[in-house]
């Protein structure tokens, strides 16, 4: 009998070990313990990132301040990724000392009883965390070779001449860049006529510009009905009847909660599974968190949420967590866009009244050598000059937007946030002079 058994070995573990610290008996089921850390350490956040920083390096290199030609041996690259993930798994493992870890597939069979194999584990607490899968929309003949995930991607051993990317989200608009950047011909494919919907028109409009200077061909409202590898390529055909061929096919139409680690009726299952504020399922004392529970495919809101959960488990008794103030970002070259809290899409749709300041960051020298003239600081308040939001696109936008995230946790107000001096030459002084236009 357990105290806490987690299911999933993702961002589950950080619960796991505090739990594990203040003397309950824990375990952690997961599929493969060599994946122990889960898809952002393994094939999501850090090797994607490790990848768009070297295609960065290869995109400076083209400036005409430079002489040659630079080009990624990707064999290199995922050798590098392989070892440097290799040493956080020992990390984690080793931080995991005190937890059992059980390898195998582990489904909730009855109230507080987990299934891995033929083996039964009891435990008070079940503790879900077992993450999203890439979505693949039927019609699509994936084969992990011609027609691949951001999976395959992260292991390949030579760049294609050119590759079609399905999906304008987050994993499409980043492999996009990484693919342009790194010198490869990309053809970004969009369900629908609209892009980054629920971001600021100018954001949306500079990012659009942003993927056309770096040469990216986008193909709005082109469904995809049908695509299969063939002798000639990877066959794509769009719902109004046309087709191209292309060399490869990255497929990053979303991803979709994993949910069949449930074998009872008594947890229910909505957009993904079912819970409340504080992560309860419709079961008591057993929990989702993370990708599995529909709210937010994000790792530092999977880690926020176990925290929560572990803690509200062992008496401490916790606030609700505010998902709407997790820092969200796409980490796009050479600009990212990140937001935190409201932003003039979601304040419109409540039909609140809002304070907007804007601030181009073409009105900082700095921008002109960060290829950073189409960036924008964009930064929200009520009416009573309390802070919101902010939406920002910006050469290191998840960083830039830590300040932000700050002021609403601190429940900042502009006269408040005005006494911060930024540095200069930085673009924290965009924020800087954003909330002084408030």
């Amino acid at each position: 009998m357990y105290d806490i058994v987690y299911i999933g070995g993702g961002l589950n573990y950080a619960g796991a070990i505090v739990a594990a610290r203040k003397g309950l008996k824990v375990a952690i089921i997961e599929r493969s313990l060599d994946q122990l850390g889960g898809v952002c350490l393994h094939k999501g956040c850090i090797p994607s990132k490790m990848f768009l920083h070297y295609a960065e390096t290869i995109r400076q290199s083209r400036e005409d301040l430079f002489d040659g030609d630079l080009r990624l041996d990707m064999r290199r690259l995922t050798a590098k990724k392989a070892k440097l993930i290799a040493s956080a798994t020992k990390a984690v493992t080793l931080q995991c000392s005190k937890v059992e870890l059980i390898e195998g597939e582990g489904r909730v069979v009855a109230p507080h009883q987990v299934k891995v194999g033929e083996k039964i584990y009891e435990s008070e607490y079940i503790v879900i965390g077992t993450g999203s899968s890439a979505f693949i929309p039927e019609g699509i003949e994936y084969d992990g070779k011609n027609i691949i995930t951001s999976d395959e991607v992260l292991e390949l051993q030579v760049l294609p001449k050119e590759i079609a990317i399905y999906g304008t989200g987050a994993i499409g608009l980043e492999m996009a860049s990484f693919f342009a950047c790194a010198g490869v011909t990309v053809t970004l494919i969009s369900h629908s006529d609209t892009f980054l919907a629920k971001s600021h028109p100018l954001i949306r409009s500079a990012m659009l510009k942003q993927i056309e200077e770096l040469g990216i061909t986008y193909l709005k409202d082109h469904p995809v009905a049908k695509a299969k590898q063939t002798g000639r390529g990877v066959h794509i055909t769009f719902e109004d009847g046309s087709s191209k061929y292309f060399e490869q096919l990255l497929v990053a139409t979303g991803r979709h909660p994993n949910t069949d680690v449930l074998a009872t009726d008594e947890i229910m299952v909505d957009k993904g599974i079912k819970t409340d504020a504080f992560f309860e399922t419709t079961l008591a004392k057993h929990y989702a968190v993370g990708d599995c529970n529909g709210k937010l495919q994000l790792a530092h809101a999977a880690r926020a949420e176990v925290l929560n959960v572990t803690l509200r488990i062992l008496g401490k008794e916790p606030e609700v967590l505010n998902l709407d103030h997790v820092v969200k970002f796409i980490h796009t070259l050479p600009m990212s866009s990140a937001s935190v809290g409201e932003s003039r899409y979601t304040l419109e749709k409540k039909g609140l009244a809002l304070k907007e300041s804007v601030v181009p960051l073409n009105h900082f020298t700095a921008s002109a050598f960060h290829q950073a003239g189409n960036g924008y600081m964009i930064v929200y308040a009520d009416e009573e000059g309390f802070i919101l939001g902010a939406e920002i696109l910006a050469p290191d936008a998840e960083e830039l937007i830590a300040p932000v995230a700050m002021a609403l946790a601190g429940e900042m107000n502009a006269p408040l946030a005005q006494k911060t001096i930024m540095a200069h030459p930085t673009f924290s002084e965009a924020l800087e002079r954003a909330y002084f236009r408030l």
